[in-house]
């Protein structure tokens, strides 16, 4: 690191001089160039990142020699503000050009700050300098942007658009010679070369070379539709056939970068190439630039052939309205004539020029020129298209009948550009509607005399006629009925859907059938049949509309008293419709979740199981702990098998009283016992063809079990009470949270039926097992009950996790789906968590598997034994065990069985 020789002193080895140099080594780690000066403006330090920069040594640049490093067009305009500011005494700061050390100028912002002693008196001055390259390049691009823009818009020739283009460049990267080369707008030559500072014998070999013909890097950028980059001309020898290199070198040119000029289609319309006197390869900075430069020599380009195109297609269009059978007329904003067609100056004898002063002339018929004038303001000032009838004065002296169409061109902001008028020649057709008005008369009397209502409408559906036997039935005025919708004629309820199909007949033009009831003279409705059609005039539009209204009063009455003979049909069908919406509903009833959350080694090989056992047709047996998922696995086993389409039917053994499981899983036939007045369906019968799950099947009475067992051994049942045999076919899924095994010993669950039931089974692991799972679950049942409560929840506390994943889960899922849910409904921020006094740090003991049961066994067996005694081992009867216990006497039986009671031994 190179200092002020100054502060290299004798006393460089004194804690004085130590001191002094501190702070510059500051300023030298500060990334940035940094210097300072005396108070005449001599400088006397610069950081090392400065001198770096410069390639200066302290020495050369000290007192007043940094300034050789100033571009030459900057230094006196430098030097005579820093003088001014050292003169105010004030901070100042200037933009000028420093040179860097390999000789490339970069623009800097030089700042200087006065620092003063106690008695005010500057004593030292710090700068720095700021680099703004990038900064100038943008704003002189920018303002380049802006010229050409403006001469654009200006509407300026594109030769001198592009020229400006290439000084913008030239002016941005000095030293630089740039051209663009134009092709014609076939594409396949070379129609002009615009390159103000390249020599013009350079120059003059483009035009009219064929842009396939491979001579130089343009021609190659134009074939390739890609930037052509020539770094040293002198050493890329590829060009010597085309007599390119031959021509850059002998005019100094060292350097070409060739880019296309692509329209909004692809299609190249040229090429910008950028010349340097020296070898160099374009910067990312370069290419910025020519990416805006050749997007805006495309801007222009194409905005100049499309008002060539425009016009000649004005011409075109010019010719297209003169040969139109009609008079087109155009006007500006204010309505005032701006172009008529042939037609026009023919018809009325007269020049552009008389017509634009057809308000005050005698175009148009005396009789109708106020209605003219005051339709054609209204439409100026409202902006509303119009349609008018008018008569015209042709040029001998003839009226006849036209129709002005007028409709405003507008912009994109919607503002009024102009206006387009067509004039149809209708004087034919107004001819026809006078003789066809002097012939109306007779077609009334002839409608007066038809069998039935008859009425005509305009093609906006306003009543123009009735006939007379509408008259009288309604007994109002044709004035009165022309407000139908909104008077009493029409029965209340008929209204709104007669008046929606009137609006859909007028505005599709299609006819329309409907059945109304109509309010008669004397108070009463009577059902009508309403047959409306179109009238069409040549070109398909409708004119009119004809409606003829029959009395069908008798037959809506017939109808009726049929409906009645069906009633009974339609309210059986009605009830079985019910019965069926229900079922479907059970089926498709809301689960304890979606779907099936997790990704731990232990819910994947349940997964695998139901993946392996759904597509076949074996009896499935699920184990596992309550709250686990047992149902949620059989729907999954149900909705990935061949009976997906069926019903899955669910019935929970546990809710069901012993004395009616049997009537609800096979059905029951009418008196089969009390309260049984008509034949039930069973769920077997109701999951016929689909699935079945049986849910607690410990908990099936041992009559039951046995019925079941027949089931799945011979595919077929009887209804409680009947003798006839059903088959059925059904998958049986069962599951439980009991030990069957531990049935099986005490005798509450049949062997053989356990072993039919056990044909694939499938254990579903406790949520203690699947902490990996918790995250998961915990993350989808927020999201779950907040979008359920209108919540925001974002984020879940991690706390939270730690805890869910650290407490044992007694209660599996459904605990864990109770405790987020109750969680959501107490948040009131953005963020999860759950109190941690709702779970237990100490995990839950579990008894070993049978511990239980035989405790319950060993305590029911106590409390019979007890009432036995009490009963003088009697069961039956007011005085039995039975009564004393409040159960059925076939229960006690059966768990006297099961606990190997020795009833008659007890006295």
């Amino acid at each position: 690191m190179e200092y002020n020789p100054r502060m290299a002193s004798a006393e460089h080895g004194s804690e004085q001089a130590r001191q002094r140099q501190d702070p510059h080594l500051v300023v030298d780690a500060i990334p940035a160039l940094a210097w300072s000066a005396r108070s005449d403006g001599s400088a006397d330090f610069f950081n090392q990142r400065w001198l770096a920069y410069t390639g200066l040594s302290h020495e050369q640049a000290r007192d007043w020699g940094w300034t050789i490093a100033l571009h030459s067009d900057d230094l006196n305009r430098l030097v005579d503000y820093w003088r001014s500011v050292l003169a105010s005494v004030e901070p100042g700061e200037i933009e000028a050009r420093l040179r860097r050390s390999d000789g490339v100028y970069r623009w800097f912002l030089f700042r200087a700050t006065p620092s003063f002693d106690n008695d005010g008196r500057v004593v030292k001055w710090f700068g720095t300098n700021t680099d703004i390259e990038d900064r100038k390049r943008a704003e002189s691009l920018l303002a380049g942007e802006n010229l050409v823009l403006e001469m654009t818009a200006k509407g300026k020739p594109l030769e001198s658009i592009l020229e400006a283009l290439c000084r913008v460049v030239e002016q941005i990267a000095s030293g630089c010679f740039c051209s663009i080369i134009l092709f014609d707008p076939s594409g396949s030559r070379i129609q002009q070369a615009i390159a103000p500072s390249l020599p013009s014998s350079y120059n003059e070999r483009f035009p009219g070379t064929r842009v396939d013909r491979r001579g130089g890097p343009c021609t190659e950028a134009a074939c390739q539709k890609t930037q052509v980059i020539v770094s040293d001309v002198a050493a890329d020898t590829q060009w010597d056939s085309y007599g390119w290199r031959t021509a850059a070198l002998s005019h100094g040119l060292k350097a070409c970068w060739s880019t296309t000029i692509l329209a909004s289609n692809g299609i190249v319309l040229g090429t910008f190439a950028i010349y340097w006197l020296d070898p160099r390869s374009p910067s990312e900075q370069d290419q910025t630039i020519i990416e805006q430069i050749t997007h805006l020599a495309a801007v222009a380009i194409e905005q100049k052939r499309s008002e060539a195109a425009l016009q000649q297609s004005e011409s075109r269009f010019r010719l297209i309205v003169d040969a139109v059978p009609g008079m087109v007329c155009t006007l500006n904003a204010a309505g005032e004539v701006e172009l008529l067609n042939r037609q026009v100056l023919e018809y009325f004898g007269k020049s552009s020029e008389e017509l634009k002063n057809w308000a005050t002339g005698d175009a148009v018929h005396p009789d109708d020129l106020p209605r003219v004038i005051d339709t054609w303001k209204r439409s100026v000032e409202s902006g509303q298209p119009y349609v008018l009838e008018l008569r015209q004065r042709r040029a001998d002296g003839v009226y006849r009948w036209f129709q002005s169409r007028a409709l405003p061109a507008r912009d994109k902001e919607g503002c009024i550009t102009g206006w387009y008028m067509l004039l149809t020649d209708i004087d034919d057709r107004k001819r026809a509607e006078d003789t066809l008005r002097s012939n109306e008369q007779s077609l009334r009397l002839i409608v007066d005399s038809i069998p039935g209502f008859v009425s005509t409408a305009n093609a906006a559906g306003e009543v123009e006629l009735v006939n007379r036997q509408v008259l009288e039935y309604f007994g109002k005025t044709t004035e009165e009925l022309k407000n139908w919708a909104t008077s009493d004629a029409l029965h209340p309820d008929d209204l709104p859907r007669l008046t929606d199909a009137y609006r859909h007949s007028i505005e599709t033009g299609s006819p329309r059938d409907v059945e109304t009831r109509s309010r008669g003279a004397d108070g009463v409705y009577r059902w009508f049949h309403l047959r409306s059609r179109p009238q069409l005039d040549a070109e398909g539009r409708v004119v009119r509309w004809y409606t003829l209204a029959t009395d069908i009063d008798k037959r809506k009455r017939a109808e009726a008293e049929l409906e009645k003979a069906f009633e009974e049909i339609k309210r059986l069908k009605d009830r079985l419709h019910d019965e069926n919406v229900v079922l479907r509903e059970q089926i498709d009833q809301a689960f304890m979740f979606e779907e099936i959350v997790g990704s731990s080694p232990a819910l994947k090989t349940v997964l695998s199981s139901i993946v392996k056992v759904a597509p076949t047709d074996s009896t499935v047996l699920i184990t596992g702990e309550t709250g686990t998922g047992k149902e949620l696995i059989a729907r999954a086993i149900h909705k990935s098998s061949q009976r997906a389409g069926q019903a899955f039917i669910t019935v929970n053994c546990a809710s069901i009283p012993s004395s009616l499981i049997a009537s609800e899983l096979f059905g029951h036939e009418k008196g089969a016992f009390t309260g049984a007045v008509q034949r039930r369906q069973g769920r077997f019968e109701l999951a016929h063809s689909g699935t079945i799950f049986l849910d607690e099947i410990g908990e099936l009475p041992a009559e039951t079990q046995i019925a079941l067992l027949r089931v799945l051994q011979e595919r077929q049942f009887e209804r409680v009470g009947g003798s006839h045999v059903i088959p059925t076919n059904v998958r049986i899924i069962a599951a439980t949270n009991r030990d069957l095994a531990t049935g099986i010993v005490s005798g509450t669950f049949r062997t053989d039926l356990f072993y039919r039931l056990n044909v694939f089974p499938i254990h579903v692991p406790p949520l203690r097992n699947r902490e990996e799972d918790i995250p998961m679950l915990v993350e989808y049942f927020v999201k779950r009950y907040a979008e359920k409560a209108g919540k925001q929840i974002n984020k879940i506390d991690k706390n939270t996790l730690k805890l869910c994943q650290s407490y044992p889960w007694p209660g599996n899922i459904r605990e864990l789906q109770n405790i987020v849910e109750r969680s959501v409904i107490l948040s009131n921020g953005e963020t999860f968590s759950v109190d941690p006094a709702w779970l237990s740090s100490q995990p839950a003991s579990r008894p070993e598997p049978g511990v239980l049961t035989k405790t319950i066994r060993r305590h029911e067996k106590e409390i019979i034994e007890a009432a036995l005694a009490e009963s003088n081992g009697k069961v039956a009867g007011p005085n039995g065990a039975a009564a004393k216990l409040g159960i059925p006497r076939s229960t006690l039986d059966a768990k006297i069985k099961q606990l190997s009671i020795k009833k008659y031994s007890i006295r």
